[in-house]
């Protein structure tokens, strides 16, 4: 069955912001003499910290509470010093216009916030291949649930069926298998040793996606 729009993650599929953020929160555990596992520390990736919270975990490793308005604000600055001159995930402009050249319907829907997302989106010259942008605030619950999907879907006119969801977290992953929609995973540095076993399809790059897009498009369809 073919499908009629590609709805992408942000964070870690269209920007590699993740491993920057991690790396922030990496050097925070280590200031208090305590690390910070990747496979720990992803249980919050493409969530919040309701989900996890490394601020919780490392206040219960120290025995100790934080001002973490003060440390919020200068992990932020390390996060963009480390961001300053970004671009897009390698692969994802031609993603794009492969996902638009077959007329599909594109849109961003990520727990992060319209300010981070947007913000970047216009930064980078990305908005106009998205016909909406949906995030935190946009639906009662983020990823894992599978609200901003529906919501999504909901936008385009678009049955959940027909969508074809591109992630880089397994609560991303979870969340758009609970919208009823199909699930692709692209890893990254950061979630690369997760179980992607919930997707339909894993790849290695935003490339072989978008070729698997192509190929898929037009005939039977797996995912």
């Amino acid at each position: 069955m073919e499908f009629r729009a590609v709805l992408f993650d942000f964070d870690g599929v269209l920007v590699d912001t993740e491993w920057a953020i991690y790396q922030a929160w990496r050097r925070t555990f280590e200031a208090h003499d305590h690390e910070l596992p990747l496979e720990v520390y992803t249980r919050c990736i493409g969530s919040d910290f309701a989900t996890w919270s490394p601020k919780t975990h490392l206040e219960d490793l120290t025995g100790l509470a934080f001002d973490w308005h003060d440390l919020d604000a200068r992990r932020q600055e390390e996060i963009m010093a480390e961001l300053n001159g970004a671009g897009p995930m390698k692969g994802a402009v031609e993603a794009l216009a492969s996902v638009t050249a077959l007329g599909l319907s594109t849109a961003v829907v990520s727990s992060s916030s319209h300010h981070w997302v947007d913000g970047w989106l216009e930064k980078l010259r990305l908005t106009g291949h998205f016909a909406t942008t949906v995030c935190r605030g946009d639906a009662p619950r983020i990823k894992p649930a599978p609200d901003l999907y529906i919501e999504a879907a909901k936008r385009l006119a678009i049955r959940p069926h027909e969508c074809l969801v591109i992630e880089d977290s397994l609560n991303g992953v979870l969340a758009a298998k609970a919208a009823g929609m199909r699930v692709w995973a692209v890893p990254n540095r950061v979630t690369e040793g997760l179980n992607f076993s919930p997707a339909g399809r894993v790849f290695n790059s935003l490339e072989e996606c978008a070729a698997a897009i192509l190929q898929e498009q037009g005939g039977s369809f797996s995912g």
